[in-house]
């Protein structure tokens, strides 16, 4: 079985496949101070609650947008699972697609995984929208070239950034405001409720319908991510939502380089 580990800024996710299959998938919060023993307890753990052994681990797959943090699972991998891991982008599980920006280096591992994923499984121009610690906006034309993108703060970082600097704001959580049929609030809450849940439906539908104008073709929107299925049942601009889409990239990376 495959164990895809893909680490983000905030929340490290690790996946358990039986070829293209996820048979597991658990989630912990993001420390490039976590050392490969403390990993090891917590998954060994985990893997025995679902009914799986240490020894059904034949192939890992890291992708980690922190660098810091790779050392410590590389550690994992050869020390709990004797298995040489695959760095997602770095021979062989290099991208195998053409990066068509100014600085090809610089596109983060998830971006990337994502791009291959999406274009995987919906043919023709696409842009795919990513809900994490950013909210990032990518282009990949029919060919699977990744052509550029976007990147905004994310929906957390907004809120945040709003509470933080404004002394006597609540903090509050990220759902659908309670009346859906007006955008004036009647108190603060219902107020910052509808600036930063409808302001940010409004700027993923003006950014994509600018990116559709530029592409010139007709464009799919995946979306991707952990509020995802929030934000399609408020707007009409995804064709499909992928929840696992990096997930399922690191299986296909993984597939073809073994």
């Amino acid at each position: 079985m495959l164990l895809a580990i893909d680490v983000g800024n905030t929340n490290a996710v690790f996946a358990l496949f039986d070829g293209r299959t996820i048979k597991a998938r658990w989630r912990i919060s993001t420390d490039a101070r976590r050392t490969a023993d403390e990993y090891a307890v917590w998954l060994n753990q985990l893997l025995a609650l679902e009914g799986f052994l240490r020894q059904d681990i034949s192939q890992v797959i890291i992708s980690t947008v922190v660098p810091r943090a790779l050392h410590n699972l590389q550690v994992l991998s050869h020390k709990y699972f004797n298995v040489e891991p695959l760095i997602a982008g770095v021979a062989p599980a290099d991208w195998q697609m053409q990066i068509d920006v100014d600085e090809p280096k610089s596109l983060g591992a998830d971006r990337a995984v994502n791009s291959i994923a999406a274009h995987a499984l919906h043919p023709g121009d696409i842009i795919i929208i990513d809900f994490g610690t950013a909210t990032t906006y990518d282009v990949v034309d029919y060919t699977g070239a990744y052509k550029g993108g976007i990147i905004a703060p994310g929906i957390n970082l907004s809120l945040d950034a709003l509470v933080q600097a404004a002394a006597k704001l609540p903090r509050i959580a990220i759902e659908t405001p309670r009346n859906n049929r007006s955008v004036i609030g009647r108190n603060t809450e219902d107020q910052m409720q509808i600036g930063v849940f409808w302001g940010y439906v409004a700027m993923m539908e003006g950014l994509v319908a600018r990116m559709r104008a530029e592409i010139g073709r007709p464009t799919k929107v995946i979306a991707t991510g952990g509020l995802a299925v929030l934000f399609h049942e408020h707007t009409t601009i995804f064709d499909a939502v992928e929840p696992d889409l990096t997930l399922q990239g690191l299986a296909m990376i993984a597939e073809r380089a073994f």
